[in-house]
């Protein structure tokens, strides 16, 4: 190739100025798709002999051209040019100066249909280490909630961070099995929505070439092929779905991030943390600090950023392939990269934490807590849900007026009585809740069965 080994010289005379290449110039980050574009290459190219527009023995050539490249990036020892404006560049540059069979590679296809196809590429690999990744975290948090089950332990649940009723531990860490779980639901959705091939469109309207896309398709491992080549080579709706679903994930990784900061405070003082997953303080030596929680947290404004850019820099693009579309991958590789880590640390964090069992009972102990229950006893025999609400109202509000204690109003009280006055001891009506999903002993334990088939079928 001539002008500096540039894929576009055409037409050019002259070459870009030092300007319009740092800004044009995409190899800083799209060279970790070397795999993937050498793949897309191989691919293309054993499709091209098929079809009969290369012979075997350029094949073969170009074949072993593709090794020594892959090998040489590999290695860390591949010989990056100038004129290598992103990846596509670099490999084909480097191919035709091994062989000049390689100048036939790009035969049939442009760059707007081989990064989209090397991107779904990455996509579906990234997808699979994410969702190990979360697998992993599911399971981690799974083993606690056996763990807690076992023992019993309860604390306080909470509505508008107040004090609200107690549960057990074991419903509450379950929670996030469940968040988690939708979480590798929408990973796969975005999986499925990756898995398109769509090398064969070339620049936006196909080719006169008797080329076949289909054996690129099944070559590469996609269950499904393009049907129209001008949004084949324009769309990166499958990169904002993952960018959604990781801004979900993160979401959900910052709500427990939250709670185990709350929860290693001292005015909680429910857990705590293992020293390999906190930190101290340079000033203090009395802190731990739960850095990885606050990290968690602190990523999901990251994810989310990135997810928000990505869809601003799309919404203004006519058809079909534009250079913004360049933006896709730093927002991509970076929430891919953020979320595994994160999800590393995490799992981590929950699987080396204890819990202050004693903390936590005792915060839930209010007998207060159990208002509502005393409020359901009554409905039980027949009072109205309102007028029964009304009654302990009065009764939690003559407690607090006199001082006097909630149990010996309720064991007085000619509704109530003794038997409802047991409701209020430590734990008391917290096994009582056994409506579908509730957090009674019996509901807890057909969720965990459930939970356990699910967490069990996780690769």
């Amino acid at each position: 190739m001539s002008d500096g080994n540039t894929l576009w010289h055409g037409r050019f005379v002259g070459g870009p100025s030092e300007a319009l290449r740092a800004l044009n110039d995409s190899l800083s980050f799209d060279r970790r798709m070397f795999r993937e574009d050498i793949a897309g290459s191989r691919a293309h190219v054993q499709m091209l002999q098929e079809v009969g527009l290369i012979n075997t023995a350029e094949l073969s050539e170009i074949l072993e051209a593709l090794d020594v490249v892959e090998n040489e990036m590999e290695e860390d020892n591949f010989d990056w040019a100038p004129s290598d404006e992103d990846i596509h560049t670099a490999v084909e540059r480097r191919a035709t100066e091994l062989t000049q069979a390689a100048a036939k590679m790009h035969t049939g296809r442009s760059r707007n249909d081989q990064v989209a196809n090397d991107v779904r590429l990455v996509a579906k690999s990234e997808i699979d280490l994410l969702t190990e990744a979360l697998a992993s975290l599911i399971k981690a948090l799974f083993a606690r909630v056996e763990e807690v089950y076992e023992q019993e332990i309860y604390l306080p649940g909470y509505t508008h961070m107040q004090r609200a009723q107690p549960v057990n531990l074991a419903h509450h860490l379950a929670a996030y099995c469940w968040m988690f779980l939708r979480d590798v639901e929408r990973l796969g959705d975005a999986r499925r929505r990756s898995d398109v091939s769509v090398l064969g469109a070339g620049a936006l309207a196909g080719t006169s070439l008797p080329i076949d896309p289909q054996i690129v398709a099944d070559q590469l491992g996609f269950s499904k092929l393009f049907m129209n080549s001008l949004d084949a080579v324009s769309d990166r709706d499958f990169v904002a779905d993952l960018l959604y679903s990781l801004s979900v994930l993160g979401v959900h990784i910052s709500k427990i991030g939250e709670e185990l900061c709350l929860w290693a405070s001292s005015e909680f003082n429910f857990v705590e943390l293992d020293d390999a997953f906190a930190t101290g303080s340079s000033m203090m030596p009395q802190k731990k600090n739960p850095d990885v929680a606050e990290l968690a947290r602190g990523k999901a404004g990251r994810l989310i950023g990135n997810l928000t850019g990505f869809l601003t820099t799309q919404k203004g693009l006519p058809l079909t392939y534009n250079k913004d579309l360049q933006e896709d991958k730093e927002p991509l590789f970076d929430s891919c990269d953020t979320v595994r880590l994160t999800l590393v640390a995490l799992t981590g964090m929950i699987t080396t934490l204890s819990f202050n069992v004693e903390s936590m009972q005792s915060s839930a102990d209010s007998p207060y807590a159990a208002a509502t229950d005393l409020a359901d006893f009554l409905v039980e025999r027949g009072v109205a849900f309102r007028e029964a609400h009304a009654t302990v109202a009065g009764l939690v509000r003559q407690s607090l007026a006199e001082g006097s204690e909630l149990a010996d109003l309720v064991t007085g009280h000619g509704e109530l009585g003794p038997q409802a006055a047991e409701l209020l001891q430590p734990g008391g009506g917290r096994n009582r809740r056994n409506s579908h999903g509730g957090g009674g002993e019996a509901a807890v334990a057909a969720q965990i069965e459930k939970l356990r088939d699910l967490v069990g079928a996780l690769p």
